[in-house]
């Protein structure tokens, strides 16, 4: 069947998509000229202006990462390529009188793997529902997360937290060329998870994002992902003896090694972070930059965030996931054992006492969850509702079929309700003991209030707004409903909790 195709006019030239299931969708329109050659580890440029029409049909190359995450479908993996700054575009078929929310999605994967191209991220549901759904990619891992700054020369700069650098200039494309879409440039929502949570917190502190953004929506960011210049360079200069160099040569031996390397190189560099702890993962956001001058938890109780209606939550049993794959969390006595090796012994104390039934299984498992993503969440609610509106959530519905598989409510399976995906074959699937109706009914709050939220500001009348006073937690469930202050002890018990030296 012949496809039917649509364009718009961007600044730079004319695209060309399709229209599909009730969607229009542009795949893989460039916001950025290619970092590559001597433009590897710099600053993205705008994308150059092209003629005639750019074919926007099919996804081009995701950012290099190890392989095995770039699978699309059975047997179909992503190409990679380092000319990677696209992004995509969904928009509902049927042109709409008003301009229309704009809902910007930022992948997560750890800042190591990950691609706007996931089928999970199609989008096509929330913008029949009313908006333009945009999804984008940016530089992972050693070309584009690890801060290898320290490494520059007198001849070869090497920029830091380049993927915010990208996600700014995505952001500066958006404002000017989403109005040719339909959408409202007044309007636009970023939103993220995992690791695009914490790049979304990060944002709210980017003096560049300033006035880019109208709210924010963070699915599950972790905590403790930032570092100090000085922790970067120690960590910069390891990468260059794992590349087989010294400080001195590694800038021009880092514009060389073929990208796959770097890859390598990376995992070896994370791998060694965690066995020798360096109090910080060594991918990811740097403070002390133009880009991020302070700590961004810092930043938002300081008022000098942007002050945005911000939405923050996590899963009730985030650290599940991570007992079957990802092995990175300390979701055992052991590992416990390690992450607290040299917290002071009340703290410590303080900690396992919050979980009555430590160190049994699902004790260790709902602590390494709070460790990782809940004291995340805590902390931004905490910083960030003292001066913009904060709602809070707490994400507890799983289907039967989650629960007998012992994942629960884990990280991530938000965006099941978030994407639609009950509503699909796949979630047929899931949902096959008898649980369609609830799985449905939980889909249709979450995306109401992720739509009011993107359109006004205000994710509904019932969710009360979160403030010291009361602490106000969304918990979306079967019957989903508002609770106060639902986990003081586990909360308290890692404030002020960090891993750096």
């Amino acid at each position: 069947m012949h496809e039917r195709t649509i364009r718009a006019q961007t600044v730079t030239g004319t695209v060309e998509g399709f229209i599909r299931d009730g969607v229009n969708r542009w795949r893989s329109i460039p916001y950025a000229r290619p970092p590559v050659g001597r433009m590897r580890f710099r600053a993205p440029q705008p994308a150059q202006p092209w003629s005639g029409v750019r074919h926007c049909h099919g996804f081009t190359g995701c950012a290099p990462q190890q392989r095995r995450y770039t699978l699309l479908g059975v047997g179909r993996y992503q190409p990679m390529s380092e000319d990677c700054l696209t992004l995509n575009v969904v928009t509902p078929e049927t042109p709409s009188a008003e301009p229309l929310p704009v809902m910007v999605f930022v992948h997560g994967g750890g800042y190591i793997l990950g691609s706007s191209a996931t089928p999970l991220y199609d989008g096509a549901a929330l913008a029949r529902r009313g908006c333009v759904y945009v999804s984008v990619n940016y530089r992972l891992g050693a070309l584009g997360c690890l801060d290898l700054s320290s490494l520059s020369t007198p001849d070869i700069t090497i920029d830091s937290n380049l993927y915010l650098r990208d996600l700014v200039l995505a952001l500066q494309w958006i404002r000017d060329n989403i109005a040719r879409f339909g959408g409202d440039p007044d309007k636009v929502t970023i939103f993220g998870e995992s690791a695009g949570a914490c790049i979304t917190a990060t944002l709210l502190t980017v003096p560049a994002a300033d006035g880019l953004f109208a709210r924010a929506i963070a699915e599950s960011p972790a905590s403790g992902l930032v570092r100090s210049e000085e922790i970067s360079a120690e960590f910069a200069k390891r990468f260059a003896s794992l590349l087989g160099v010294g400080t001195e040569d590694a800038a021009e031996e880092l514009l060389r090694v073929p990208a796959a390397q770097l890859v390598q190189a990376q995992h070896q560099l994370i791998d060694q972070g965690m066995e020798n702890r360096l109090g910080a993962f060594p991918i990811g956001p740097v403070i002390g930059d133009d880009v991020l001058p302070i700590d961004p938890i810092e930043a938002m109780r300081s008022g000098r965030a942007h002050r945005v209606p911000l939405i923050v939550g996590t899963n009730a049993e985030e650290g599940r996931l991570f007992t079957r794959f990802l092995k990175m969390l300390p979701t055992n006595k052991s590992m416990i054992d390690e992450l607290l090796a040299d917290t002071e012994p009340d703290a410590r104390e303080r900690i396992t006492a919050a979980y009555p039934d430590y160190p049994s299984a699902s004790a260790c498992i709902q602590l390494g969850g709070d460790f990782a993503f809940s004291s995340a969440a805590w902390q931004i609610a905490e910083a960030h509702s003292t001066h913009a509106p904060t709602h809070l959530y707490r994400y507890d519905y799983a289907p039967r079929t989650l629960r007998w598989s012992g994942l629960g409510a884990t990280h991530a399976t938000e965006l099941l309700a978030v994407f639609d995906v009950y509503r699909t074959r796949f979630g047929a699937l899931l949902t096959a003991a008898a649980d369609q109706r609830a799985a449905l009914r939980v889909s249709d709050q979450v995306q109401r209030r992720w739509r009011s939220f993107s359109r006004t500001g205000v994710p509904g009348d019932d969710w009360p707004l979160y403030s010291p006073a009361d602490r106000a937690v969304m918990v979306f469930d079967r019957k989903c409903r508002v609770e106060f202050d639902p986990h003081p002890d586990r909360r308290m018990a890692w404030d002020g909790f960090s891993l750096a030296p």
